[in-house]
C-alpha cells in the first residue's frame, strides 16, 4: 500500500530493498484515489517496506494474512469488513492466507474483554471451524486463498518452546495493553493463560513469515506483537492494516455473537433483510461506509436526499437489499423485501422456516431456545415476561406453557418459525 492508496508501481532498483538488481521494473498496478476506504490505520516500517511489499506481490511473493478464531460456528457481517479488504487485495494480485486460529481459540482472545473468556473444548472448536472457510469463500476468491491452522506450529511448541516464546516479552509491557491494565486497575482477575494469547497470535506472523497482516482495530496490540516477535526471530516486521469495527444491531457494542447483536452471513434472506432494517437511522450510515459497495459519492448523495426530507427507510431498504443479495441473490432480496412488507402490514409470511424439535411435550422456553429464537432459556423467559412471544398469534404469558407434538407458528418480535 502506498500513501495514496493500494499497491503502486515501484522500481526495484530504486528502492534498494528487494535485491532484484537494477534491470527489473515492476509493471503498473491499479491504485485507489485518496485514503483507502474502510481503513483505520497503516502501521509499517516506512516507504522502503511499502515499496518492497508492493514489488513482492507483483512477483507472487510474500504473505498477506488474516486470522479468525472459530469461537462460534457463524461468520457474521462484522467480519466481512476486513474480509472485503482482503478481497480487494486479492483483486490487486495478492495471494492471501486465511488463518483459522484453532489453537489460540483454546485460550480465548482477551481483546476488549473485562472478564476471562469462557474456554471452548477441542470438539467445539473443531465443529465451529468446519464451515469457516466455506463461509469466508462467500467473500474471498478461493483461487487466491490458502487455508492454514495455527495448531500446525503452536501445538508442536510444547512446554520448552512456550517458555522460550514467553521470554521474548515482559509482564510490564503486557500490562500496557488497555484491557489488561483496566482489569488490573479495577481489581478484576487476569488469568496467566490470557497473557499467552497475544504471544501465540504474534507467533503466527513468525511462522507464516507474514509481511502484511490485516485485522480490526481491537487487534492492534496482537498485531504489533507479531511485529515485535518477528524482529526477535530475525525477520523484517510486517506491515499492518487495521479496519474499523462494525457496531452491532444494538447500536452500542461491536458486532458479536456473544452479545447476540449480529447478522450471520449464512442466515436466511428474510431474517438478514429484517435485521438490517432494525438498525437505527444513525447507525445505517456507518454500515453504508463499511459494508456497502456503493461509492462514497453515491452514499453522500443518498444521505443528502434523506437530510432533505426523503424517508430514511428508503435508504435502509436499499442497504438491506444490497447486503441480502450479496449473500443470497437479487431475487432472494426482492422476495425478502416483499415478505417484510407483508409482515409489517400484519400478514403472515408465505414462507416461514420450519424447525424440527425434540422432546414433546416441550416447554415454551426450551422451544424458543431450540428454535434459535432466544439464546438461552432465561432470555426466553424474559421475552415471555415482556409479552414478546406469540404462539398461533396469541401472546404467551405463562412461562410454564408446554406444547404437544404438532406444527405451530411461533413468533418472537418479527421473527417466526414453524416448530414441528
Amino acid at each position: 500500500p502506498g500513501a495514496a492508496g493500494w499497491p503502486r508501481p515501484c522500481r526495484c532498483c530504486g528502492s534498494g530493498r528487494c535485491g532484484r538488481g537494477s534491470s527489473w521494473e515492476c509493471p503498473p498496478a491499479r491504485t485507489a484515489a485518496g485514503r483507502p476506504r474502510g481503513l483505520d490505520r497503516i502501521l509499517d516500517g516506512g516507504a522502503g517496506q511499502v515499496a518492497r511489499i508492493g514489488c513482492e506481490r507483483r512477483h507472487g511473493e510474500g504473505a498477506t494474512s488474516l486470522g479468525l478464531d472459530p469461537t462460534a460456528p457463524d461468520i457474521h457481517i462484522g467480519h466481512t469488513v476486513v474480509l472485503n479488504k482482503m478481497r480487494q487485495l486479492q483483486d490487486l494480485g495478492h495471494q492471501v492466507i486465511f488463518l483459522i486460529g484453532d489453537f489460540t481459540t483454546l485460550i480465548g482472545d482477551p481483546s476488549g474483554r473485562n472478564t476471562t473468556r469462557p474456554p471452548l473444548t477441542p470438539e467445539q472448536i473443531k465443529i465451529n471451524a468446519e464451515t469457516y472457510y466455506t463461509q469466508a469463500a462467500k467473500v474471498l476468491d478461493p483461487a487466491r486463498t490458502e487455508i492454514r491452522y495455527n495448531s500446525e506450529w503452536c501445538a508442536p511448541l510444547g512446554a520448552a518452546g512456550m517458555i522460550q516464546l514467553a521470554a521474548k516479552y515482559t509482564v510490564a509491557r503486557m500490562m500496557e495493553r488497555n484491557d489488561f491494565h483496566q482489569r488490573f486497575t479495577d481489581g478484576s482477575s487476569i488469568s496467566l493463560h490470557e497473557f499467552l494469547y497475544p504471544l501465540l497470535q504474534g507467533y503466527d506472523s513468525v511462522a507464516l513469515k507474514s509481511d502484511l497482516e490485516l485485522g480490526g482495530t481491537d487487534q492492534k496490540f496482537n498485531l504489533l506483537m507479531g511485529r515485535h516477535l518477528q524482529q526477535e526471530y530475525g525477520q523484517e516486521p510486517q506491515c499492518i492494516l487495521t479496519m474499523p469495527l462494525l457496531v452491532g444491531l444494538d447500536g452500542v457494542d461491536k458486532m458479536s455473537k456473544s452479545k447476540n447483536n449480529y447478522i450471520g452471513i449464512t442466515e436466511d434472506a428474510n431474517t438478514m433483510f429484517a435485521k438490517v432494517l432494525s438498525i437505527s437511522d444513525t447507525l445505517m450510515w456507518d454500515w453504508y461506509t463499511l459494508l456497502s459497495f456503493k461509492s462514497l459519492a453515491e452514499i453522500a448523495a443518498l444521505k443528502a436526499e434523506v437530510e432533505g426530507g426523503r424517508n430514511p427507510k428508503d435508504a435502509k431498504v436499499a442497504l438491506a437489499k444490497e447486503i441480502t443479495a450479496r449473500f443470497h441473490s437479487a431475487a432472494a432480496a426482492d422476495a425478502a423485501e416483499a415478505d417484510f412488507m407483508n409482515r409489517s402490514k400484519g400478514g403472515v409470511p408465505d414462507e416461514i422456516p420450519e424447525v424440527s424439535l425434540s422432546g414433546a411435550p416441550l416447554g415454551i422456553g426450551a422451544l424458543l431456545k431450540q428454535a434459535n429464537l432466544a439464546p438461552s432459556t432465561s432470555e426466553a423467559n424474559r421475552l415471555i415476561d415482556g409479552g414478546g412471544v406469540r404462539v398461533e398469534g396469541g401472546v404467551v404469558s405463562d412461562r410454564g406453557l408446554k406444547l404437544e407434538a404438532g406444527t405451530y407458528v411461533v413468533q418472537v418480535g418479527k421473527r417466526k418459525v414453524r416448530p414441528r
